[in-house]
């Protein structure tokens, strides 16, 4: 059975049709009467409908070459691939297009920062290239590439998270930048070692975050040992913030898609995926679905039912069920999980526009918050930072996880 998807206004429409011959797939999935895939173009909508041109350049303008906007305008991208909305590639192109120049240069863009946050936009990059072979997006590209060459690494090879946090890991950075560092070694076929550094990249994050008590990886790694918010004995930040295991999710879901399938260290990442899923399983709240801000300390005073996180975990889990890299034993949880964002989180504005409620804003490490405090990883620090709607950081994973969720096998 082939679905066929139709546009009409602003939403999907989802029908089946028998084809002769076909082997009859699952049910189609409804989550609150509405199909996963049309639930990603409703908040697709919405959301450019609310942001209109203010992702775009313009001199003087506030807009910045920015990870949220590169992860948002992939999910646009992505999404285009199965319902074919030109205004979805437009935005795409206006958001990050209208910072690239004739020759590759990116307007605001600094590469002795050394930020692995700014490689992140270069993923859409890569995408519009390949659609239209405009060559400044190539150019960009290499641009972002370069910087890899010589980003700041830690003594045993890991990539600084920026030039600012010196030697530091953050589990952040991997979704950064290794999707896109393995995605334009595919595309331009670079060497072989490239592969094998990506892989390092997440070893290494894997060796020194990965708490096997719990199942969970702590948000960060001090090198040094010396950071405040550091364990003195081991290096690591001092809690499980559900977005950063999110952020760590999707970059290995999102790198297998461009690993070579015969490459020595793949099943090394599958088996880093696999210990994460079921760490991540073992922490979903069993009422709602949900993940919490704080993953392991479920309805301590102050923690709450978190956006984001839930829906990385949602499409990164779903992406691996599809993938064959995970069981479809997780489907239950899955479906659960993604159930639990669409009734609790998902908020109809009442004016044609939907909502994504319950995103936790920003969070780090070192320094201090808007707020005036200490950025220290502690729970009461996590739990400070103010919770928003519709951030970026939760609106394109949700959209990806809709993908994903539309095309699962049913449970075994």
């Amino acid at each position: 059975m082939n679905r066929t998807i139709a546009r009409v206004g602003p939403l999907v429409v989802l029908g089946s049709v028998w084809v002769s011959g076909a082997t009859p797939v699952a049910p189609e999935r409804k989550f609150d009467g509405t199909a996963p895939l049309q639930w990603s173009v409703r908040l697709a909508d919405s959301e450019i409908a609310r942001r209109g041109d203010s992702l775009v350049w313009k001199p003087g303008g506030k807009a910045k070459w920015d990870y949220t906007a590169g992860l948002f305008t992939l999910s646009l991208l992505k999404l285009d691939a199965q319902v074919h909305d030109p205004r979805y590639v437009r935005f795409a192109e206006m958001a990050i297009g209208s910072f690239i120049a004739p020759d590759g240069t990116i307007r605001g863009y600094k590469v002795d920062e050394y930020q692995l946050d700014a490689i992140n936009p270069g993923k859409t990059a890569l995408a519009l290239w390949q659609m239209t072979r405009d060559a400044r997006y190539r150019k960009a590209a290499a641009l972002l590439r370069k910087q890899l060459r010589t980003q700041p690494r830690t003594a045993d090879g890991g990539f600084w998270h920026k030039q600012r946090y010196p030697n530091q890991m953050w589990l952040d950075g991997l979704y950064m930048s290794s999707p896109f560092y393995a995605e334009y070694a595919q595309l331009f076929n670079a060497s072989p070692t490239d592969y094998d550094d990506v892989a390092k990249q997440i070893r290494l994050v894997d060796a020194h975050t990965y708490d096997p008590a719990t199942g969970l990886f702590y948000h960060a790694w001090d090198e040094k040992h010396d950071q405040s918010w550091a364990n003195p004995a081991t290096g690591t930040s001092s809690n499980f913030w559900g977005r950063a295991v999110g952020w760590y999710a999707m970059a290995l879901v999102d790198v297998l898609d461009y690993f070579p399938t015969n490459h020595p260290t793949r099943p090394e990442i599958i088996a880093t995926l696999q210990k994460l899923a079921k760490g991540v399983v073992k922490y979903q709240d069993p009422k709602s679905g949900l993940w919490y801000q704080v993953l392991d300390q479920g309805e301590r005073k102050g923690n709450y039912l978190e956006a984001t996180a839930s829906s990385m975990f949602v499409y990164a889990l779903a992406k691996g069920v599809n993938h064959g890299y995970l069981p479809r034993d997780y489907v239950p949880a899955i479906e659960k999980g993604y159930r639990g964002i669409v009734e609790n989180l998902v908020k109809d504005d009442g004016n044609g526009k939907w909502s994504l409620t319950q995103c936790c804003a920003v969070a780090g490490l070192g320094g201090s918050s808007s707020n005036g405090r200490a950025r220290d990883g502690s729970f009461d620090y996590y739990i400070s930072e103010p919770v928003v709607t519709n951030d970026l950081k939760g609106v394109g994973p949700f959209i990806l996880a809709g993908i994903e969720v539309q095309q699962l096998p049913g449970a075994r």
